[in-house]
């Protein structure tokens, strides 16, 4: 289950919009073999707040476009999502300010939904475990979030 939270008003999200994120949501769970007891906060926010949490979290004093909160390492996430389905398992909280979305969406030259679907894909992969900081992993993970989003024909 996902649940989705805004800190303001979330113009530019539309219905569709969460409904394609519920779908990207559920596809991810499966690809990475999470069973379908898991649970995720997704919040919305503008670039104040996320600069705020940028701050507190990170000692980043600057806005950023997504944020992910993970509960668990790779592999505490692999040994856990073998659980039984009545367990709910915790994957941890996404935040993604909407006004970097539509920065980056105009900077790229691609929709506000496209944006906004590549930082929720790129969020649940940190939730479960993938990360960019060396050149290998960031390739890795680029390839990833390229194939989820062009499963759902979500291109540039």
């Amino acid at each position: 289950m996902i649940e989705i939270n805004h800190e303001q008003n979330i113009t530019g999200v539309t219905e569709g919009s969460l409904d394609q994120i519920i779908q990207i949501y559920n596809y991810l769970l499966l690809k990475e073999g999470i069973f379908d007891q898991a649970e995720t906060s997704l919040t919305f926010v503008d670039n104040e707040k996320i600069r705020e949490l940028n701050k507190e979290y990170r000692n980043k004093d600057e806005a950023t476009d997504v944020l992910s909160f993970s509960m668990y390492s790779k592999e505490e996430l692999l040994a856990k999502s073998s659980k039984p389905e009545n367990d709910t398992l915790l994957l941890g909280d996404i935040v993604i300010s909407l006004e970097k979305t539509l920065e980056q969406a105009e900077e790229y030259e691609h929709s506000f939904e496209r944006e906004l679907f590549y930082l929720f894909v790129h969020g649940m992969l940190h939730l479960f475990g993938y990360d960019h900081l060396k050149e290998d992993d960031k390739n890795e993970m680029r390839v990833r979030e390229e194939a989820i989003l062009e499963h759902f024909g979500i291109t540039r």
